[in-house]
């Protein structure tokens, strides 16, 4: 466990989950109330509370990694390895059997998203993942990535190929079906091209090194 973690829960190492679980239900019930004080001190209770939340929620996951390691093989590892097979399902399956999830969970989730097309469900995993894990570059990079093909698919379907203000939002008002209002994707042109110019390989065969 990460020593920062655990410190801005007040504890020290060898907590046990009782013990992670009584502390973050203290400080998150004090920083809750705090945040609505004057000046910085309400200012730095609402810093406090989201730190709090992604310490929290990083060593809640640790230890069901541990446990899982414990009986031969972590779910992160299993899951990225039904991604890397193409058996979505079961890698969703899997990641819903998760109680805290991490950075690394939605991660793993927008890899789950991109390949079931749905562009929007995807890019939003990661920005979870991102705010988690602020200082990840392999995040940021599938991020500003993914952000690039879905532009680029937009203005493609707009007929404007490398050119005009196509938003990543643009065309979301043309009739979808019920995969694409799930997703948010744009239509079955841009679908197709992101799943022939996005990199497959940058996310599913990333998301295991």
């Amino acid at each position: 466990m990460k020593r920062s973690d655990l410190e801005i829960l007040g504890l020290s190492e060898g907590a046990t989950e009782e013990q992670i679980k009584d502390a973050y239900s203290r400080l998150r019930a004090k920083y809750l109330e705090d945040r609505f004080k004057d000046g910085e001190e309400g200012n730095e209770a609402a810093r406090m509370l989201t730190k709090l939340d992604a310490a929290y929620n990083q060593l809640m996951s640790e230890l069901a990694e541990d446990q899982s390691a414990a009986s031969g093989g972590t779910s992160f590892e299993r899951a990225e390895e039904l991604i890397r097979s193409g058996d979505v399902q079961e890698a969703q399956r899997v990641l819903d059997g998760f109680n805290e999830r991490n950075a690394r969970w939605h991660y793993l989730q927008s890899v789950v998203f991109y390949k079931k097309s749905w562009m929007n469900e995807s890019k939003k995993q990661l920005e979870i993942a991102m705010q988690l894990e602020p200082d990840n570059e392999k995040y940021k990079d599938a991020y500003r990535k993914l952000c690039d093909r879905m532009n680029g698919a937009a203005q493609q379907a707009q007929g404007q190929p490398g050119g005009g203000n196509g938003s990543v939002y643009e065309g979301q008002n043309m009739q979808s079906s019920y995969d694409d209002q799930m997703g948010g994707n744009f239509c079955s042109s841009c679908i197709q091209c992101c799943a022939i110019n996005l990199c497959i390989n940058m996310l599913c065969n990333g998301c295991c090194r």
